[in-house]
């Protein structure tokens, strides 16, 4: 038997006027995954434990099989896992985003335009840290390059304890008063303004405004944490893992949780990404030797954040053609026995443009078994019919693998 999720991250939403009252989910055409409805387990589920933020650490801890309240100590040390930074048990990350902020003079009467800088281009993130990191970094502090507008900040002998604003949660909003509060507040307040006046004229960014593109002129801290433990994925459920994303955070929990990374060309997190790829390297790990394969696309998620309903109705149709329907299909062809959960991690809704903790819809399907919930679609509402109801995120990779 072997296992996939495929996870369409901020997939769910609430229905929009533009699309006829209905949801993404609902309005797109997919036909894959509705053919797999009616013999699976459809339901919701709730992948964000009560008194936890809706982020995809969060709640992608718990799609994995991981209960955030035994294991989380914050987003940005995934990362830095990922990106291959040894922390120390005192160090305090950060996740560092390179940022669009409005152009008034003081800082603090700014407004938050874009938090990924117009998606920028990995090569001219690198250089623009690298520039920033010889004029910022110190004893304490220390920059870590990762990818597009996904950075990292390591603060050696840290504390925790601070507020800090996701970029995204703000989009077209102020920043005075969701500006860095806390023990090293002032610190971080002033690293972030020093950012600022080192990008303005930067050459990467004048060559930017003049192409008609965002400027990356700032830096933005959020998501403390320290290094994390997570127990390994076979010893935890006796089946050798794979992770596929585009997602430095995403790649960070595999890494912890001892699974192997995939690696995927063209992978991009976002709706240009390369959806055929990834299911091309899942089914061939899967007929090659894994058990299990987590596959991750950031696409829906970056589309609810924009505000695109048109690219996260196309992100979730390319998901039904590009990935599911072949991963059934290969492995159909090869006689191997399958089942495979598809679910959000959480709803970035259009109308919100940021996370929101309520429910998933999930969808459990087994090519050996005929769960007989009937449905002629998958969906937001249809998970709410069936009334079968999943309470805690993390038991939801025990259904999966349950043999």
């Amino acid at each position: 038997m072997k296992y996939i999720v495929v996870l369409g991250d901020g997939m769910a939403d609430y229905p929009i006027e533009r699309l006829g009252n209905r949801t993404p989910l609902q309005y797109a055409k997919t036909p894959n995954i509705d053919a797999l409805a009616s013999h699976a387990e459809i339901g919701l589920c709730r992948t964000v434990p009560v008194g936890f933020q809706p982020g995809s650490d969060v709640a992608n801890l718990s799609v994995m099989g991981y209960d955030p309240r035994e294991c989380y100590t914050g987003r940005s040390p995934l990362e830095a896992i990922s990106i291959g930074i040894d922390l120390a048990p005192t160090d305090v990350t950060l996740r560092c985003n390179l940022v669009t902020l409005s152009d008034e003079e003081n800082y603090q009467d700014k407004a938050m335009l874009d938090y990924s800088s117009g998606e920028i281009t990995t090569e001219e993130a690198r250089e623009l840290i690298s520039f920033l990191k010889q004029r910022l970094d110190s004893d304490r502090f220390t920059l870590y390059p990762g990818f597009s507008y996904r950075h990292c900040l390591v603060v050696k002998n840290g504390i925790l304890g601070h507020e800090l604003t996701p970029p995204h949660d703000i989009t077209d909003r102020p920043i005075r008063g969701r500006l860095p509060s806390g023990p090293l507040g002032a610190a971080y307040l002033q690293f972030m303004q020093k950012s600022a006046l080192l990008l303005k004229d930067h050459p990467i960014n004048r060559a930017r405004i003049a192409a008609g593109k965002r400027p990356a002129n700032s830096v933005w801290l959020w998501g403390e944490g320290t290094k994390p433990t997570l127990q390994n994925f076979t010893q935890k459920f006796g089946k050798r893992g794979g992770v596929i994303s585009a997602v430095d955070l995403i790649k960070g929990i595999g890494i912890l949780a001892g699974m192997r990374i995939l690696e995927v060309p063209g992978a991009t997190g976002n709706y240009d990404t390369n959806f055929a790829g990834k299911a091309a390297v899942a089914l061939k790990a899967l007929l090659d030797d894994l058990d299990f394969v987590y596959i991750h696309m950031e696409a829906p998620d970056e589309c609810g954040h924009q505000g695109d309903i048109e690219h996260k109705v196309y992100s979730i149709e390319q998901i039904d053609s590009q990935v599911v329907r072949p991963l059934v299909e290969g492995l159909n062809a090869a006689h191997e026995p399958f089942r495979m959960l598809i679910c959000p991690d959480h709803p970035t809704p259009i109308a919100v443009r940021t996370h929101v903790s309520d429910p998933v819809p999930y969808l459990l399907y087994s090519s050996a078994q005929n769960y007989g919930c009937n449905a002629r679609s998958y969906d937001e509402e249809s998970a709410k019919a069936t009334g079968i109801y999943c309470a805690e995120g993390y038991l939801l990779m025990q259904k999966l693998l349950n043999d």
